[in-house]
């Protein structure tokens, strides 16, 4: 990494002045996290690169993150993020996994090719429209589709007004259709399966093969998506890319808002539904059933943002129930050691 980098070259913004007094400004120097690995954060300042050991005295940080760390290279803050993805985290923990921060614009990577999936699309968008954050459908494998626009086309048939692009993520040429949203100190992050092309994209825009990726298998046309962690880097058009490991599980939490405007068109549906509670099922009077018998919505629509809808709240009741654990344990363990104290007071 260059050490004569700007802190604007690095995605700095006055959101995060605004946050630092003159004192702060004066003692601490901004870094902003640009790999996560198991035991170590890789930071990067104007002044050079540095480490932080991750430890239990640390927040819990990921990539895109600023943080303010005093002359001897010490933690002291973490700045709050403009933007924030997060998930559960796969199989049955029930615990949120930070995943990026601070990003910008997000290509949500799919494939022209059997391994094409709507619901998948959606989730994804669910997702980046509850981090307040632009969205950029990259539909890769241009060159062995024959029918892209059929594809294009169903993404928009609910959602006109998505920016969609299609491309061959081995082409540099064709990838300059995604250069308008790559300006400098623009954080852009990925979002997709494995296999759909995100490392070959990265690669591509890179100029340099800085992710490892593996060839297609023959049968299902998938790849095998080799990124095994989270990191930042400067794209050489002065943007910032991050990669995420590919997710083949995506657990949606804390996500109502991003999952409504996701399916914006059933919520003002059901604005005119006979219950305020009505569920969309068998109820009489339901706006949204009766729109789709009427052609006006399309019933993959409905039934994948019900999916969704209690996929959440199974995973938000699933949180909360791990945060009541937590403050229980945290209430015994205090007392247990107050009482301690007592007896050997006494």
């Amino acid at each position: 990494m260059n050490h004569s980098i700007s802190l604007s070259q690095l995605g700095w913004k006055p959101f995060f002045q605004q946050q630092m007094s003159l004192q702060e400004g004066e003692d601490h120097i901004p870094a902003r996290v640009m790999a996560h690995h198991r035991s170590i954060y890789r930071l990067i300042s104007e002044s050079g690169d540095l480490a932080l050991e991750i430890n239990p005295y640390l927040p819990k940080m990921t990539v895109g993150d600023w943080v303010l760390v005093d002359k001897q290279q010490q933690f002291i803050k973490l700045l709050e993020r403009h933007s924030l993805f997060s998930r559960k985290i796969v199989g049955g923990k029930s615990d949120r996994q930070l995943m990026a921060a601070n990003v910008d614009t997000v290509f949500i990577v799919c494939s022209l090719n059997q391994d094409f999936n709507l619901n998948r699309v959606e989730r994804y968008l669910g997702l980046t429209n509850e981090a307040g954050v632009d969205a950029i459908v990259v539909m890769t494998k241009l060159d062995c589709c024959d029918n892209p626009d059929d594809y294009i086309e169903s993404l928009k048939v609910s959602n006109p007004m998505l920016l969609v692009e299609k491309l061959n993520a081995l082409d540099a040429q064709s990838v300059e259709v995604l250069k308008p949203w790559c300006g400098i100190g623009q954080t852009i992050a990925f979002l997709g399966s494995s296999g759909v092309g995100k490392s070959t994209l990265v690669n591509t825009l890179m100029g340099d093969d800085i992710q490892a990726t593996a060839t297609i298998r023959s049968h299902d046309g998938k790849g095998r998506h080799t990124t095994t962690h989270r990191s930042l880097h400067l794209m050489p058009d002065g943007a910032l890319l991050l990669d995420t490991p590919g997710m083949r599980e995506l657990q949606l939490t804390d996500c109502e808002q991003g999952v409504k405007d996701t399916f914006s068109e059933i919520h003002e549906l059901a604005v005119n539904c006979q219950f305020s509670d009505c569920q969309h099922q068998s109820e009489p009077g339901c706006a949204v059933k009766a729109a789709i018998e009427t052609g006006e919505l399309e019933p993959r629509r409905l039934t994948n943002y019900l999916k969704i809808k209690d996929e959440q709240a199974f995973n938000n009741a699933s949180l909360a129930e791990k945060r009541a654990k937590d403050r229980n344990l945290g209430r015994f363990y205090r007392s247990v050691l107050s009482e301690t104290n007592k007896r050997k007071k006494s």
